[in-house]
């Protein structure tokens, strides 16, 4: 009896500390999940920014592509233009050999009516 007296509050304490230690396991347990649970989060904010750098970059191509595409209508505006100044110019040079036949003739017809 006197033994159990004894043995019994040890006892208790051993309960209380086995309690304790059981929190405190259980506390380490929650950290490392946390810590776990953050290294993710980092990992996904990571993972995040690569994505949008990704889109960044694409979109950054797009442009790119864009301005030339512009640049090569643009060209293809001005050689068209060109075209059509040359065409203009083949005109006035055809028209202008028009009027000179046209003079050679009333030349010809005038030169013909003054020796009759």
């Amino acid at each position: 009896m006197l033994l159990l007296l004894i043995l019994l509050p040890l006892l208790l304490l051993l309960q209380q500390l086995l309690i304790l230690l059981l929190l405190l396991l259980l506390l380490l347990l929650l950290l490392l999940l946390l810590l776990l649970l953050l290294l993710l989060l980092q990992l996904l904010l990571l993972l995040l920014l690569l994505l949008l750098l990704l889109l960044l970059l694409l979109l950054l191509l797009l442009l790119l592509l864009l301005m030339l595409l512009l640049l090569l209508l643009l060209l293809l505006l001005l050689l068209l233009l060109l075209l059509l100044l040359l065409l203009l110019l083949l005109l006035l040079l055809l028209l202008l050999l028009l009027l000179l036949l046209l003079l050679l003739l009333l030349l010809l017809l005038l030169d013909a009516a003054f020796f009759t």
